[in-house]
């Protein structure tokens, strides 16, 4: 009995499935590593505070699986088909326009709860796919799935990749509306509509 499992568990770490769960595993480790504190987490995490989790973490997913299928195709090459002042003038304005609207929003008048946000669920969902994918595009996260991608199978480091970045999105998502609950609505608005001005100053920053 011993000998026939010994014999089963070396032909299971010989095949195809063990390295695809360790690749898999390899890549979530290092993605998930990764986005922890990063802007992409901060800027969930920002959302989460003021509208609901489900268009931020569907929009934050999508964005991640495009960009994730676009590293470990192209790599890093991707990069350099578009110039990158035009990639940090992009997520300057994206930062600067919800930093505008947030604070804006924060000096409006008192409404019934729930409806001091302005955008609606699409709002939203497109809000945080752009900044997403604009924000990340060339970003480390990307730059190290396509560098695993060139040692190992592009699907597996694609899934593992994705999963770690949807990890990080949940969990940003979890502190942003528990954060919610604790501190009142206008506060949110402003410290988030500061934050996304203060990311927009940072991003215009490389253009130097």
């Amino acid at each position: 009995m011993t000998i026939q499992f010994e014999t089963i568990l070396t032909e299971f770490l010989a095949s195809p499935f063990s390295s695809w769960l360790a690749t898999i595993g390899t890549s979530f480790l290092t993605i998930f590593l990764a986005e922890l504190g990063d802007k992409s987490q901060l800027v969930c995490m920002t959302l989460a505070a003021r509208y609901r989790g489900g268009p931020i973490i569907l929009g934050a997913m999508i964005a991640f699986a495009i960009l994730n299928a676009l590293a470990v195709v192209f790599g890093a090459a991707l990069t350099q088909w578009i110039p990158e002042s035009w990639l940090i003038i992009g997520v300057a304005l994206l930062f600067a326009f919800f930093g505008i609207q947030a604070l804006r929003a924060s000096g409006a008048e008192e409404g019934a709860e729930g409806s001091t946000a302005p955008l609606g669920r699409h709002g939203v969902f497109m809000t945080t796919f752009l900044m997403i994918f604009l924000a990340e595009l060339g970003d480390k996260t990307q730059i190290a799935a396509a560098g695993l991608a060139v040692t190992a199978p592009a699907f597996p480091v694609w899934i593992g990749a994705t999963l770690g970045e949807g990890c990080s999105v949940l969990l940003a998502v979890v502190v942003g509306q528990k954060w919610l609950h604790r501190v009142a609505v206008k506060t949110v608005q402003r410290v988030s509509g500061l934050f996304f001005l203060l990311l927009a100053g940072l991003a215009l920053t490389r253009l130097w």
